[in-house]
């Protein structure tokens, strides 16, 4: 008698500095576009829930902002404080870097995932953007050595390489239960957020030097 595999349901923040790709990453987890991008750092000022449902189980991905190690400003401290929140809420961390670029912020991030006493799968970022693919495989060994990581996997969020496997990896971290969400269900934001955040994506894009940041 073969034993069917147990459901497991949970929640896996996407934690990273700004610009590393968390929210590009979401959208294609999920399937759809859920969280707005920019080449402007703290694009993401909401902690967004992406709903994917699988064969296996149901995994709720959870948006985060950058955190950064400026805290100058209210709204920097208040992103900061927003992501700083979410890791002590799920199950599972996502740590988002970049391939062959490593920051002070990148490391600031890294204390924070060391205190959060869950599982942690480091996703190594932008790949494709390697131009000696033999450079990986020490970028690879050196991240790994930084903390004991769950699962270490090399993707691009960009190109979709490696998503599918990433994938499974999440779902197999999370815990045994039952699925929360109905299968067709994206996300728990209403539509009324997603039209004013797709303008304040065009209106970043388009005119950030016309209009002052923190008003976008």
């Amino acid at each position: 008698m073969t034993t069917r595999p147990r459901n497991r349901y949970g929640y896996a923040a996407i934690v990273g500095r700004p610009n590393v790709g968390k929210s590009t990453l979401l959208n294609r987890l999920v399937g759809q576009k859920l969280a707005i991008t920019s080449h402007k750092a703290q694009t993401t000022r909401h902690s967004i829930l992406g709903i994917r449902t699988l064969p296996g189980g149901q995994i709720v991905y959870v948006d985060t902002p950058g955190i950064h190690q400026r805290a100058d400003h209210a709204m920097n401290r208040y992103l900061n404080r927003t992501a700083r929140n979410v890791l002590r809420d799920v199950d599972l961390l996502l740590f988002l870097v970049e391939a062959g670029r490593w920051t002070p912020e990148d490391e600031a991030v890294l204390d924070h995932v060391r205190q959060a006493g869950v599982p942690v799968i480091l996703a190594i970022n932008k790949v494709d953007l390697m131009k000696d693919k033999a450079e990986l495989l020490p970028v690879i060994a050196e991240l790994s050595g930084r903390m004991d990581f769950h699962q270490v996997i090399p993707i691009s969020a960009r190109r979709g390489k490696n998503l599918e496997r990433l994938q499974h990896l999440v779902l197999a971290a999370l815990p045994e239960g039952d699925n929360f969400f109905p299968e067709d269900q994206v996300t728990d934001r209403p539509e009324r957020f997603f039209a004013a955040e797709l303008l304040r994506e065009q209106l970043t894009r388009r005119y950030a030097k016309e209009l002052p940041y923190a008003l976008s």
